[in-house]
């Protein structure tokens, strides 16, 4: 079942408007074929989906989108919830479907469907769920969009990031994950609330797994150019280690705040992959903290493995991994961080 944008076929025999609303000017050539047309595809409207979707629209980043799920009523709401503001929002045609055939010649994919965890369900029987779930959505969309970019928010995502990579067959520049994208904008938040400056000038990075074996990288952190830690210390400011440790357990916890207080996260991690989605696609050649493949790099070499690092992204997908200096002890943590990931990928034997 399809469920198509707004057609300009009206009336008996499905009369085209549009050919006796507008006449051509004389001496006229067609179209160009030489503009990009750009589509995304999201996968899952759930409100992480729509969310996504939602700032894609207003962000006017995409001249279609199209909207997968496994629900078809919900799917068609939300669709036409998302047509009916077609009067505030860029062009764009909206489609949807539960077939993936709607997503042919996608630039981009998106996937944030997933099962959700069920009373006194382990973890990894959760992410067995998932891989299963993947395993009927990464093939057909690799099918259909064979050079898009896949752009894994499903959670564990550095851990489906890898399993997405595996049954695509895609080069791993095209594969990435959401990561910690959004932690590092909640860490950089932070430290501005705590400096009383704006968060956008505060260059500041979270790596490895996304969760709890993440990586504050304390020793790169500037505002304004100025590296915090080295001042500090050249300025014989003194702090305590215990309070950098804070800001980093508040930005792991954060999330966990929201899911109890809401029920769910949506607007921030909405954000946070529109942005991405706007470096990839407009070839921005920014640096963003996502999981990327892994092995080789920070001396990370245990097996092939999906965490964060700050990656250079653009049209291309992955252009590189900004090669920053890091201290003994972020490089150890990073390594345990990554042998955390493949200790459960070994587990799930894919």
């Amino acid at each position: 079942m399809q469920m198509n944008g707004s057609s300009s076929s009206f009336g008996p025999g499905g009369l085209d408007l549009a050919q006796s609303f507008f006449k051509p000017i004389q001496n006229g050539a067609p179209p160009s074929t030489t503009k990009r047309h750009t589509k995304i595809s999201v996968v899952g409207v759930g409100n992480v989906g729509m969310a996504i979707a939602q700032t894609i629209l207003t962000q006017n980043l995409a001249d279609e989108l199209a909207l997968v799920d496994a629900k078809p009523e919900m799917l068609r709401g939300e669709m036409l919830d998302l047509q009916h503001a077609a009067a505030f929002l860029p062009r764009t045609k909206i489609s949807a479907s539960v077939d993936y055939s709607v997503t042919v010649g996608s630039d981009l994919c998106i996937v944030t469907a997933g099962a959700r965890q069920k009373p006194g369900e382990s973890r990894l029987n959760l992410l067995q769920r998932n891989v299963a779930l993947l395993s009927d959505i990464i093939p057909p969309l690799a099918k259909h969009s064979p050079d898009s970019i896949l752009l894994i928010v499903s959670n564990p995502v550095d851990l489906l990031t890898y399993v997405s990579w595996k049954l695509s067959g895609f080069p791993s520049n095209r594969v990435i994950g959401s990561g910690t994208n959004l932690d590092s904008s909640r860490f950089r938040f932070l430290i501005a609330d705590h400096l009383n400056v704006n968060a956008q000038d505060v260059q500041a990075y979270i790596v490895g797994e996304h969760g709890d074996t993440s990586v504050a990288l304390w020793s790169t952190i500037s505002i304004g150019g100025v590296p915090v830690l080295s001042f500090l210390e050249k300025q014989q400011i003194a702090y305590e280690k215990q309070t950098l440790e804070n800001i980093h357990k508040e930005v792991i916890d954060s999330a966990y705040e929201v899911i109890n207080l809401k029920g769910y996260t949506s607007w921030a991690i909405g954000y946070s992959v529109a942005n991405l989605a706007r470096s990839l696609l407009r070839d921005q050649r920014k640096i963003h903290p996502v999981s990327v493949f892994a092995k080789g790099l920070y001396g990370i070499d245990g097996g092939d493995v999906f965490l964060s690092l700050p990656a250079h992204l653009g049209r291309g997908g992955v252009l590189g991994v900004t090669n920053i200096h890091l201290t003994d002890e972020e490089v150890e943590k990073l390594r345990k961080s990554a042998e955390t990931i493949l200790e459960v990928q070994n587990q799930l034997g894919f």
